[in-house]
């Protein structure tokens, strides 16, 4: 804070003392080897924009012109990262981390930030694998930062970032779930404080449902009653009769060590080695086990309050804004979720004490109808290199 009559004010504290704005894209840039394993979607394009060489300055191109202080990126295919999608982030003043996906899978999810406007606090990265579970059998992951603006004269609540690409079979709701609630604990983990509140959020990806879905509205409203609920119908993505079987209660075992408040039950320890007293050793095992006592209920929730970005539909139409599309389908499956401030979650129960310091949303990159997009022969094409459309947020952090 300025002491009034202090003479020794830096001059550039008078903009920024009380107030931090940054802008974020999330952008799912079409990893060109699952392109090519999936050649039936892209049917309706030409051959040459579908070339790595041709869609990747396309791409780079996007992300110049945008110019985004935090990019949040899937589909990052490994070997291309490596080879020149960081090296020219690099050269744009970005600090990158990146998470490969598990198994064989070729790509994974990046998020990176202007070193101008972040230092970063810690890297967190989420494997939904687990060989333990036969449910969580799928090699997607998720990527959560804690970066800390840089500020001249203040010293700003840290910002937690977290980027994911969730599973895509529509089938298997009961799979995405619980990835989402694996995701929202760590991102728990990271992002509480000392007093017991969270530092905001912002939760970027391609989570494979529809506005309106359970899953999207678990995320938004911090509540999901799944009794009854077919694992089909989780995502909304299409509404065949396949995927009916009923999710189970609950979801996930009691040895993945989550509850069903999307938070660690059990403190994460580092593993450690046998020594010569084999007890710490098996004490350590036996609190791993002991996350059962719970009684099953249906209900899930989590703690954070999270608005949208984006509305997804067009307020003088009604017609859907869509993230996405290809020769099969054009629908909205990408989002923006940030801590929004008091005022635009007032009602909400508990908001008051979840948040110390919300995000104020300012702008927003305007999206497309399928119509729209229809128009210049869909996804990708010789300007959208993609089959997604990038995301775009600005938000203000008040001080």
């Amino acid at each position: 804070m300025n002491i009034p009559g202090d003479k020794n004010i830096d001059p550039k504290c008078e903009d920024s003392e009380n107030k931090f704005d940054f802008s974020v894209m999330s952008y799912n840039i079409l990893s060109q080897d699952l392109l090519e394993d999936n050649s039936h979607l892209y049917r309706h394009c030409r051959r040459p924009v579908l070339h790595w060489s041709f869609r990747f300055p396309n791409i780079l191109k996007e992300i110049k012109h945008f110019d985004a202080d935090v990019l949040c990126l899937q589909e990052v295919q490994e070997d291309h990262y490596g080879t020149e999608i960081r090296p020219h982030l690099e050269s744009l003043g970005y600090h990158c981390e990146y998470k490969m996906r598990t198994g064989r899978k070729p790509d994974g999810c990046a998020i990176c930030f202007k070193h101008s406007k972040f230092s970063l606090l810690s890297v967190n990265p989420v494997e939904f694998y687990r060989p333990d579970i036969p449910l969580l059998d799928r090699d997607n992951i998720g990527l959560v930062l804690l970066l800390q603006p840089k500020i001249p004269c203040a010293v700003p609540p840290a910002v937690c970032v977290a980027n994911t690409h969730l599973l895509y079979n529509p089938r298997r709701g009961d799979i995405k779930l619980t990835q989402l609630a694996m995701l929202l604990a760590e991102i728990s983990s990271v992002a509480h404080r000392k007093d017991g509140s969270f530092c905001p959020i912002v939760l970027c990806g391609d989570f494979n449902s529809v506005p309106g879905s359970p899953l999207y509205s678990f995320i938004k409203e911090g509540k999901l009653n799944y009794e009854g609920l077919a694992i089909g119908k989780v995502s909304g993505q299409e509404q065949s009769s396949r995927g009916q079987r009923i999710l189970s209660i609950p979801i996930w075992p009691p040895n993945l060590g989550i509850s069903q408040n999307c938070v660690y039950e059990v403190q994460q320890v580092p593993r450690v080695e046998k020594t010569d007293n084999d007890k710490t050793q098996v004490q350590l095992e036996k609190t791993e086990v002991q996350v059962t006592a719970e009684k099953l209920s249906s209900n899930l929730q989590h703690h954070f309050s999270l608005s949208s970005v984006y509305s997804h539909y067009f307020p003088d139409t009604g017609i859907p804004e869509v993230t996405t599309c290809h020769s099969r389908s054009a629908i909205t499956v990408d989002y923006i979720f940030y801590s929004a401030e008091k005022e635009d979650v007032a009602g909400h129960p508990g908001a008051e004490v979840a948040l110390a310091g919300g995000l104020k949303l300012l702008a927003r990159l305007s999206l497309l109808t399928e119509q729209d997009l229809w128009t210049v022969n869909g996804l990708p094409n010789e300007n959208n290199s993609s089959d997604h459309l990038p995301l775009l947020a600005q938000f203000r952090l008040q001080l």
